[in-house]
């Protein structure tokens, strides 16, 4: 059950929220334990069956956290007290999802909880990336630089995204027309030809046959194959998910020849913006190349920065690890570290190294798109020449046409 509430704190200052408990006697007692003086407790009314289905359709993502960490960031520099920010902020806050997260943080840190320590209950909303930027801001007393830092970074990753997303629209139209004309050859032209082809009586050629056959197979089973298709697009789907195939992904596509070289640049440029911008917030280097193996998403570089990790406790540099895998490593990220190291300024080096990769994976995407296109069209044509050669052939060789 949940209860709204007015109270006043030990220092006299009125405050009102939300809070969950049992029943109105546990409500009491939760908000006492707080060191609040209850002056108003009223349950909240219920939600109507519909409200409650838009509700759990919504959903938070980087777009919501981006404005949170944003507003956030201007509160602290107006010098806003962080639980009158939380409401201001939750009232301005359009889902109703994301409110009473806001509100239960509001009630954490109201109870004596840290900000980061408060954030840290949603961990599929805050990332370990963004719970030690918000630790690295408490110690230095910086929460409002370290939360436009926060935004910064989270716009980054996500217009990043949505580019790659938004150019893969094209090959996948391709595809989809693809395997459509496919299927409009296979179901209603091969079947057609087929009777005029079975009618001259002759010998047909073993590919004629097949296709002939599989063409058949389709007209008449098409849900078996539909089946077959879909059963094997959410295995791999799954197979992607589980531990195995991520490490199995994660191994073997960074090895293929274009998309290999564009992957590396993808996970040293994510390296290089998670390290630069922890370090410039104050966390520990060590810290910093934890929390980075967490957020790269590769199992590879993961192991890489562990291990890093594990070194530079020992009192090694990062470029004398980094150097032992020239392979996953390019020579201008090394190069950069190795710079950083010497002249105390890491972060700003790595900001550099950020930029670059920036830059070169923008143009390798789009080259690996322009790419794909050609490809593309010369599958399709290549696929539907064959079947209708396949076809056809026979029939020129008997004079029909």
């Amino acid at each position: 059950m949940k209860f709204n509430y007015q109270a006043r704190s030990k220092t006299g200052e009125i405050q009102t929220g939300m809070v969950e408990a049992s029943n109105r006697e546990a409500a009491f007692s939760v908000l006492k334990a707080h060191g609040l003086y209850v002056t108003a407790l009223e349950q909240t009314t219920a939600i109507p069956f519909y409200a409650q289905k838009l509700k759990a359709i919504e959903r938070v993502n980087k777009k919501d956290i981006v404005l949170f960490s944003r507003q956030a960031s201007i509160m602290f520099k107006s010098n806003v007290p962080i639980i009158e920010s939380f409401r201001a902020i939750a009232k301005q806050t359009r889902k109703s999802v994301f409110r009473e997260k806001i509100l239960k943080i509001t009630t954490e840190i109201e109870g004596g909880t840290s900000l980061s320590k408060a954030l840290s209950l949603y961990p599929k909303l805050f990332t370990p990336f963004y719970i030690s930027m918000v630790k690295s801001g408490e110690a230095s007393g910086k929460l409002s630089d370290v939360f436009l830092y926060l935004a910064d970074y989270l716009e980054r990753e996500h217009e990043f995204r949505g580019k790659i997303k938004g150019a893969m629209i094209y090959p996948i139209f391709i595809l989809l027309v693809f395997i459509g004309v496919v299927a409009l050859i296979m179901v209603y032209v091969i079947p057609q030809l087929s009777e005029v082809l079975k009618g001259t009586g002759q010998e047909l050629p073993l590919v004629t046959r097949i296709v002939i056959a599989v063409s058949g197979f389709l007209e008449k089973q098409w849900w078996v194959m539909l089946i077959v298709l879909l059963g094997l697009i959410i295995g791999l789907f799954r197979f992607a998910r589980s531990k195995t195939g991520k490490k199995f992904f994660d191994r073997n596509l960074i090895r293929l020849p274009v998309l290999g070289n564009f992957l590396k640049k993808l996970y040293l440029g994510r390296c290089a913006l998670n390290l630069s911008t922890l370090i410039s917030g104050g966390v520990p280097i060590s810290q910093a190349l934890q929390i980075t193996g967490e957020v790269v998403n590769n199992d590879l570089y993961k192991e890489i920065l562990i291990e890093t990790r594990d070194e530079v406790k020992k009192g090694e540099t990062i470029s004398s690890v980094l150097e032992k895998y020239p392979s996953l490593i390019f020579p201008l990220f090394y190069q950069m570290i190795t710079v950083g190291e010497k002249t105390g300024s890491l972060d700003s080096s790595l900001m550099n190294v950020v930029e670059f990769y920036q830059r070169d994976v923008d143009a390798s995407l789009d080259n690996f798109i322009r790419l794909l296109e050609p490809v593309f069209i010369i599958i399709l044509g290549g696929v539907v020449a064959g079947l209708m050669g396949a076809v056809l052939m026979p029939l020129y060789s008997i004079g029909i046409m």
